[in-house]
């Protein structure tokens, strides 16, 4: 839905959000490699356990942030009538319930 949005292209919220997913997503790439360094060296289970929960929460509230994200976007669309509000946000709620 999204490709036919009338967002200016240069859109400083939601550069300031891409970029704050961006660096969420390379603490999680740590997390995941530090999980990794656990197993090779063969870490507690419990440890290891408790690294890859924090690792899954992290990932979680970065698609929730990003989910946010699509529903700002798809909402602040210029020349948005109450139909097409509706389908924006019924777009985003499709995507929560397919992928969250």
């Amino acid at each position: 839905m999204s490709e036919d949005t009338e967002i200016d292209a240069v859109d400083p919220e939601w550069e300031a959000s891409k970029s704050a997913l961006i660096q969420r997503l390379k603490r999680v790439e740590g997390q995941v490699r530090g999980l990794q360094a656990m197993i090779e060296r063969d870490a507690e289970c419990e440890d290891v356990a408790v690294q890859m929960s924090a690792a899954r929460k992290a990932l979680d509230r970065t698609f929730y942030n990003m989910l946010s994200c699509v529903i700002e976007r798809e909402l602040s669309c210029s020349h948005l009538d109450g139909d097409d509000a509706r389908a924006r946000l019924k777009y985003a709620t499709e995507l929560l319930s397919r992928y969250g």
